[in-house]
């Protein structure tokens, strides 16, 4: 079988907020919508964004890794989103994970390179 794209669905309520959520979080680039669905381009991956969703909290798998994850966290509550778990210092490192809520619900995480 030849994959010709993979892309990871997450659902929205709000469909627009949640593409705009990501374009401006991310630097994504929007790359497809439809009455249903959106998709947005980060860092060479697509995530499709399909209308319809509960606005139920869901974790979602996925992890994006950014230089700071503090300047990231505040970046995430800046455009509506929402921490479940603040980035904390470890072992006497600046911190690495942070545990994310996108506009719509869904759990993300931001991590950095250790």
């Amino acid at each position: 079988m030849k994959v010709e794209r993979v892309k990871y669905i997450i659902w929205a309520v709000d469909m627009e907020r949640c593409a705009k959520f990501y374009i401006d979080v991310f630097n994504g680039s929007a790359i497809k919508q439809t009455d249903h669905i959106a998709e947005v381009e980060i860092c060479g991956n697509t995530i499709g964004i399909h209308g319809g969703g509960e606005g139920k909290r869901t974790w979602t798998g996925i992890s994006f890794q950014v230089a700071d994850v503090v300047t990231g966290a505040a970046d995430v509550i800046a455009a509506g989103g929402a921490l479940s778990r603040q980035p904390e210092p470890e072992n006497g490192e600046p911190p690495h994970l942070a545990m994310c809520i996108d506009t719509e619900g869904n759990e993300i995480m931001l991590t950095r390179k250790r």
